[in-house]
Protein backbone atom coordinates (compact mmCIF):
# COMPACT_ATOMS: atom_id res chain seq x y z
CA UNK A 1 0.00 0.00 0.00
CA UNK A 2 1.64 3.52 -0.86
CA UNK A 3 2.14 5.43 2.01
CA UNK A 4 0.32 9.00 2.56
CA UNK A 5 3.07 12.26 2.89
CA UNK A 6 1.16 15.03 4.60
CA UNK A 7 3.83 18.07 4.65
CA UNK A 8 2.88 20.79 7.27
CA UNK A 9 4.01 24.21 5.78
CA UNK A 10 5.70 26.60 7.49
CA UNK A 11 2.74 29.75 7.57
CA UNK A 12 4.14 33.13 9.17
CA UNK A 13 2.43 34.40 11.94
CA UNK A 14 2.94 36.97 14.09
CA UNK A 15 4.13 35.67 17.88
CA UNK A 16 2.07 36.50 20.48
CA UNK A 17 4.02 38.59 23.32
CA UNK A 18 1.91 37.14 26.49
CA UNK A 19 3.60 33.73 26.84
CA UNK A 20 3.37 34.20 30.68
CA UNK A 21 1.10 30.99 31.64
CA UNK A 22 2.14 27.62 31.18
CA UNK A 23 -0.70 25.22 31.75
CA UNK A 24 -2.65 22.05 30.66
CA UNK A 25 -4.36 23.37 27.58
CA UNK A 26 -7.75 22.10 27.95
CA UNK A 27 -7.97 23.39 31.31
CA UNK A 28 -6.88 26.46 30.15
CA UNK A 29 -10.00 26.64 28.23
CA UNK A 30 -12.07 26.21 31.05
CA UNK A 31 -10.57 28.84 32.99
CA UNK A 32 -8.94 31.36 30.23
CA UNK A 33 -12.53 32.41 29.24
CA UNK A 34 -14.38 33.21 32.63
CA UNK A 35 -17.25 30.86 33.56
CA UNK A 36 -19.52 31.51 30.63
CA UNK A 37 -19.38 27.88 29.81
CA UNK A 38 -18.06 26.62 32.79
CA UNK A 39 -21.11 25.37 34.21
CA UNK A 40 -22.25 23.42 30.90
CA UNK A 41 -19.47 21.26 31.36
CA UNK A 42 -18.74 21.02 34.68
CA UNK A 43 -21.59 18.60 35.97
CA UNK A 44 -20.06 16.13 32.97
CA UNK A 45 -16.36 16.90 33.38
CA UNK A 46 -16.19 16.66 37.34
CA UNK A 47 -15.02 13.34 38.47
CA UNK A 48 -14.95 12.26 42.42
CA UNK A 49 -11.80 10.50 43.37
CA UNK A 50 -13.40 9.13 46.66
CA UNK A 51 -10.79 10.20 49.29
CA UNK A 52 -12.37 12.98 50.65
CA UNK A 53 -11.06 16.71 50.66
CA UNK A 54 -7.24 15.83 50.61
CA UNK A 55 -4.80 13.47 49.46
CA UNK A 56 -4.05 10.46 51.70
CA UNK A 57 -0.57 11.92 52.50
CA UNK A 58 -1.63 15.53 53.23
CA UNK A 59 -2.66 16.16 56.96
CA UNK A 60 -4.94 19.06 56.08
CA UNK A 61 -6.60 19.73 52.69
CA UNK A 62 -4.97 22.21 51.21
CA UNK A 63 -6.69 26.12 50.75
CA UNK A 64 -6.45 26.25 46.54
CA UNK A 65 -5.38 30.25 46.21
CA UNK A 66 -3.44 30.55 49.30
CA UNK A 67 -1.27 27.31 49.52
CA UNK A 68 1.19 25.71 47.27
CA UNK A 69 -0.65 23.09 45.41
CA UNK A 70 0.36 20.33 43.36
CA UNK A 71 -1.80 18.78 40.06
CA UNK A 72 -1.45 15.60 37.75
CA UNK A 73 -2.10 16.47 33.89
CA UNK A 74 -2.63 13.75 31.78
CA UNK A 75 -3.45 13.17 28.04
CA UNK A 76 -5.22 9.81 27.76
CA UNK A 77 -4.72 7.51 24.60
CA UNK A 78 -8.56 5.41 24.63
CA UNK A 79 -9.45 5.86 20.55
CA UNK A 80 -7.74 2.39 20.06
CA UNK A 81 -10.31 1.13 22.52
CA UNK A 82 -13.40 2.75 21.60
CA UNK A 83 -13.30 5.14 24.83
CA UNK A 84 -12.74 1.78 27.36
CA UNK A 85 -9.62 1.36 29.28
CA UNK A 86 -7.39 3.93 27.47
CA UNK A 87 -3.50 4.76 28.97
CA UNK A 88 -2.48 8.03 29.89
CA UNK A 89 0.49 8.46 27.90
CA UNK A 90 1.22 12.07 28.72
CA UNK A 91 1.75 13.03 32.88
CA UNK A 92 2.90 16.52 33.48
CA UNK A 93 2.82 17.29 37.34
CA UNK A 94 2.53 21.11 37.95
CA UNK A 95 2.62 22.69 41.38
CA UNK A 96 1.94 26.59 41.72
CA UNK A 97 2.88 28.83 44.34
CA UNK A 98 -0.15 31.52 44.92
CA UNK A 99 2.15 34.00 47.16
CA UNK A 100 5.53 33.29 45.06
CA UNK A 101 3.89 33.22 41.50
CA UNK A 102 6.63 30.41 40.98
CA UNK A 103 5.00 27.52 38.88
CA UNK A 104 6.66 24.12 37.61
CA UNK A 105 6.32 21.52 35.46
CA UNK A 106 7.77 17.79 35.60
CA UNK A 107 7.13 15.76 33.17
CA UNK A 108 6.86 11.44 34.20
CA UNK A 109 8.40 9.64 30.97
CA UNK A 110 4.89 7.04 30.26
CA UNK A 111 7.62 3.64 30.25
CA UNK A 112 8.30 4.57 33.86
CA UNK A 113 8.51 1.42 35.55
CA UNK A 114 6.39 1.15 38.83
CA UNK A 115 5.01 -0.93 41.23
CA UNK A 116 1.24 -1.83 41.53
CA UNK A 117 0.25 -3.11 44.64
CA UNK A 118 -2.55 -5.87 45.34
CA UNK A 119 -4.29 -4.31 47.92
CA UNK A 120 -5.44 -1.54 45.03
CA UNK A 121 -5.97 -3.88 42.16
CA UNK A 122 -6.39 -7.69 43.22
CA UNK A 123 -3.56 -10.13 42.83
CA UNK A 124 -4.57 -10.38 38.61
CA UNK A 125 -3.42 -6.63 38.21
CA UNK A 126 -0.84 -6.74 40.94
CA UNK A 127 2.96 -5.98 39.86
CA UNK A 128 5.64 -4.35 37.80
CA UNK A 129 3.83 -2.01 34.97
CA UNK A 130 4.51 0.77 32.64
CA UNK A 131 3.25 4.24 34.58
CA UNK A 132 0.56 4.74 32.00
CA UNK A 133 -0.54 1.72 32.59
CA UNK A 134 -2.11 2.65 35.91
CA UNK A 135 -5.05 4.19 33.92
CA UNK A 136 -6.34 1.41 32.27
CA UNK A 137 -5.87 -1.05 35.16
CA UNK A 138 -7.64 1.20 37.52
CA UNK A 139 -10.43 1.31 35.30
CA UNK A 140 -10.72 -2.90 34.64
CA UNK A 141 -10.37 -3.66 38.05
CA UNK A 142 -13.12 -0.94 39.54
CA UNK A 143 -10.09 0.73 41.35
CA UNK A 144 -10.67 4.06 39.52
CA UNK A 145 -8.56 5.40 36.93
CA UNK A 146 -7.64 8.59 37.50
CA UNK A 147 -7.24 7.78 41.20
CA UNK A 148 -4.60 4.66 40.64
CA UNK A 149 -2.67 7.01 38.41
CA UNK A 150 -2.87 9.70 40.84
CA UNK A 151 -1.84 7.58 43.76
CA UNK A 152 0.82 6.05 41.24
CA UNK A 153 1.98 9.06 40.67
CA UNK A 154 2.19 9.95 44.31
CA UNK A 155 4.33 7.19 45.53
CA UNK A 156 6.96 7.87 42.68
CA UNK A 157 7.68 10.91 43.78
CA UNK A 158 6.91 11.29 47.42
CA UNK A 159 4.74 14.35 47.37
CA UNK A 160 0.60 14.92 47.30
CA UNK A 161 -1.00 15.59 44.59
CA UNK A 162 -3.94 17.78 45.39
CA UNK A 163 -5.46 17.90 41.70
CA UNK A 164 -5.84 16.84 38.51
CA UNK A 165 -7.14 16.95 35.39
CA UNK A 166 -7.35 15.04 32.11
CA UNK A 167 -8.09 15.21 28.36
CA UNK A 168 -8.32 12.40 25.76
CA UNK A 169 -7.27 12.72 22.07
CA UNK A 170 -10.10 12.14 20.57
CA UNK A 171 -10.59 15.55 22.31
CA UNK A 172 -7.48 17.51 21.83
CA UNK A 173 -7.97 16.95 17.89
CA UNK A 174 -11.13 18.59 17.91
CA UNK A 175 -10.27 20.90 20.35
CA UNK A 176 -7.33 22.04 18.03
CA UNK A 177 -9.55 22.21 15.31
CA UNK A 178 -12.27 24.01 16.73
CA UNK A 179 -9.70 26.93 17.33
CA UNK A 180 -8.20 26.79 13.86
CA UNK A 181 -5.26 25.18 14.63
CA UNK A 182 -2.43 26.25 16.74
CA UNK A 183 1.01 27.58 15.66
CA UNK A 184 4.09 26.75 16.60
CA UNK A 185 7.95 27.12 15.99
CA UNK A 186 9.51 23.66 15.31
CA UNK A 187 13.22 23.58 16.42
CA UNK A 188 13.50 20.59 14.13
CA UNK A 189 12.23 18.69 11.51
CA UNK A 190 10.74 15.31 11.80
CA UNK A 191 7.54 12.85 10.69
CA UNK A 192 5.51 11.19 12.76
CA UNK A 193 2.31 8.54 11.66
CA UNK A 194 -0.64 9.72 11.98
CA UNK A 195 -3.41 8.43 14.82
CA UNK A 196 -5.89 8.03 12.59
CA UNK A 197 -4.52 6.59 9.67
CA UNK A 198 -1.16 4.73 10.29
CA UNK A 199 -0.23 4.72 6.52
CA UNK A 200 0.17 8.05 6.66
CA UNK A 201 2.93 10.10 7.59
CA UNK A 202 3.04 13.74 8.84
CA UNK A 203 5.95 15.72 8.28
CA UNK A 204 7.12 18.61 10.12
CA UNK A 205 9.50 21.50 8.86
CA UNK A 206 11.35 23.38 10.87
CA UNK A 207 10.24 26.95 11.74
CA UNK A 208 6.46 28.17 12.55
CA UNK A 209 4.31 26.04 11.30
CA UNK A 210 0.34 25.43 11.67
CA UNK A 211 -1.15 22.13 12.95
CA UNK A 212 -4.36 20.98 12.97
CA UNK A 213 -5.54 19.02 15.18
CA UNK A 214 -4.29 15.71 13.82
CA UNK A 215 -0.54 17.52 13.49
CA UNK A 216 -0.64 18.75 16.90
CA UNK A 217 -1.41 15.01 18.11
CA UNK A 218 1.77 13.45 16.06
CA UNK A 219 3.96 16.16 16.95
CA UNK A 220 3.65 16.08 20.78
CA UNK A 221 3.59 12.40 20.42
CA UNK A 222 6.21 11.63 18.26
CA UNK A 223 9.10 9.76 20.57
CA UNK A 224 10.68 6.89 18.36
CA UNK A 225 12.57 9.25 16.07
CA UNK A 226 16.56 9.91 16.13
CA UNK A 227 15.33 13.70 16.70
CA UNK A 228 13.67 12.65 19.72
CA UNK A 229 16.84 12.89 21.30
CA UNK A 230 17.71 16.53 20.48
CA UNK A 231 13.86 17.79 20.48
CA UNK A 232 12.39 15.18 23.46
CA UNK A 233 8.78 15.06 23.65
CA UNK A 234 8.47 16.70 27.05
CA UNK A 235 9.98 19.77 25.25
CA UNK A 236 7.35 19.64 22.49
CA UNK A 237 4.23 19.32 24.93
CA UNK A 238 5.69 22.32 26.84
CA UNK A 239 5.40 24.19 23.33
CA UNK A 240 2.59 23.13 22.17
CA UNK A 241 1.08 24.19 25.83
CA UNK A 242 2.11 27.87 25.66
CA UNK A 243 0.93 28.56 21.86
CA UNK A 244 -1.89 26.65 22.66
CA UNK A 245 -3.19 28.78 25.32
CA UNK A 246 -2.32 31.54 23.53
CA UNK A 247 -4.68 30.37 21.04
CA UNK A 248 -7.64 29.06 23.41
CA UNK A 249 -7.36 33.07 25.14
CA UNK A 250 -7.44 34.48 21.99
CA UNK A 251 -10.94 36.54 21.35
CA UNK A 252 -12.18 34.72 18.48
CA UNK A 253 -11.47 31.69 20.15
CA UNK A 254 -13.87 33.13 23.69
CA UNK A 255 -16.37 33.50 21.53
CA UNK A 256 -16.83 30.05 20.64
CA UNK A 257 -18.14 29.03 24.35
CA UNK A 258 -20.86 26.81 23.48
CA UNK A 259 -18.89 24.94 20.88
CA UNK A 260 -16.10 24.29 23.24
CA UNK A 261 -18.13 23.39 25.93
CA UNK A 262 -20.03 20.13 23.99
CA UNK A 263 -16.83 19.10 23.43
CA UNK A 264 -15.05 19.78 26.40
CA UNK A 265 -18.37 17.49 28.46
CA UNK A 266 -17.14 14.71 26.61
CA UNK A 267 -13.53 14.62 26.85
CA UNK A 268 -12.11 16.06 29.93
CA UNK A 269 -12.08 15.35 33.56
CA UNK A 270 -11.22 16.61 36.24
CA UNK A 271 -11.73 17.04 40.99
CA UNK A 272 -11.25 20.88 40.43
CA UNK A 273 -14.14 22.71 41.44
CA UNK A 274 -15.56 26.25 40.23
CA UNK A 275 -14.41 27.89 42.86
CA UNK A 276 -10.62 26.61 42.35
CA UNK A 277 -10.73 26.69 39.15
CA UNK A 278 -11.41 30.61 39.62
CA UNK A 279 -8.90 30.98 42.48
CA UNK A 280 -5.66 29.37 40.18
CA UNK A 281 -6.88 31.67 36.99
CA UNK A 282 -6.11 34.59 39.50
CA UNK A 283 -2.54 33.07 40.33
CA UNK A 284 -2.07 32.49 36.73
CA UNK A 285 -3.25 35.57 35.82
CA UNK A 286 -0.89 37.34 37.76
CA UNK A 287 2.35 39.95 36.37
CA UNK A 288 5.05 38.19 35.31
CA UNK A 289 4.84 34.31 37.23
CA UNK A 290 8.11 32.39 37.23
CA UNK A 291 7.89 28.79 35.13
CA UNK A 292 10.75 26.33 35.96
CA UNK A 293 10.87 22.33 34.37
CA UNK A 294 12.24 19.61 36.00
CA UNK A 295 13.62 16.54 33.91
CA UNK A 296 14.09 13.22 35.56
CA UNK A 297 17.58 11.45 34.28
CA UNK A 298 17.09 7.81 33.38
CA UNK A 299 17.25 5.09 30.75
CA UNK A 300 15.25 2.73 29.22
CA UNK A 301 16.18 -0.65 30.13
CA UNK A 302 14.91 -4.44 29.53
CA UNK A 303 14.04 -5.93 32.84
CA UNK A 304 13.33 -9.70 33.29
CA UNK A 305 10.22 -9.35 32.22
CA UNK A 306 11.24 -8.77 28.70
CA UNK A 307 9.76 -5.19 28.12
CA UNK A 308 11.36 -2.02 28.10
CA UNK A 309 11.03 0.30 31.19
CA UNK A 310 12.18 3.97 31.96
CA UNK A 311 14.72 3.29 34.88
CA UNK A 312 15.41 6.54 36.75
CA UNK A 313 18.98 7.64 37.70
CA UNK A 314 18.34 6.87 41.43
CA UNK A 315 20.29 10.34 41.90
CA UNK A 316 18.45 12.42 39.84
CA UNK A 317 15.00 11.47 40.95
CA UNK A 318 16.21 12.04 44.62
CA UNK A 319 16.60 15.53 43.13
CA UNK A 320 13.23 15.89 41.19
CA UNK A 321 11.43 14.89 44.65
CA UNK A 322 13.58 17.38 47.01
CA UNK A 323 12.71 20.16 43.96
CA UNK A 324 9.22 19.61 44.22
CA UNK A 325 8.95 19.17 48.17
CA UNK A 326 10.19 22.74 48.10
CA UNK A 327 7.87 24.09 45.50
CA UNK A 328 5.00 22.72 47.85
CA UNK A 329 6.79 24.02 51.00
CA UNK A 330 6.63 20.47 52.84
CA UNK A 331 9.54 18.80 54.03
CA UNK A 332 10.35 14.70 54.01
CA UNK A 333 9.08 14.49 57.84
CA UNK A 334 5.57 15.35 56.75
CA UNK A 335 2.63 12.75 56.73
CA UNK A 336 3.42 12.45 52.39
CA UNK A 337 7.04 10.97 53.46
CA UNK A 338 5.26 7.00 53.78
CA UNK A 339 5.60 5.89 50.35
CA UNK A 340 4.67 2.24 51.43
CA UNK A 341 2.97 -0.08 49.77
CA UNK A 342 1.24 -1.71 52.71
CA UNK A 343 -2.16 0.03 53.84
CA UNK A 344 -1.37 -0.89 57.33
CA UNK A 345 2.20 0.69 57.78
Amino acid sequence: MAKKLVRVRRRKKKRRIRRWIVFLFVLSLLIGGGFYYVNKVYTASYEDLDRGEKSDLRDEAVDIGDDPISLLLMGVEDYSTDGGAGRADTQIVMTLDPDTKEITMTSIPRDTQVDIPAYKVGDQYAGTHKLNAAYSLGEVSGYGAEKLTIETVEDYLGIPIDKFASVNFEGFMEIVDLMGGVTIDVKEGFWERSSLDYDKKIEFEAGETTMNGEEALAFVRMRKRDVAVSYPRDERQRQFIRAGIDEALSADNLLKAGEFADILGDSVSTNLTISELYAIQKTLSSENPSTTTYTIEGQDMRLEDGLYYFVPDDGALQETKQKLQQALDITPSGSYGNTSSDPNE
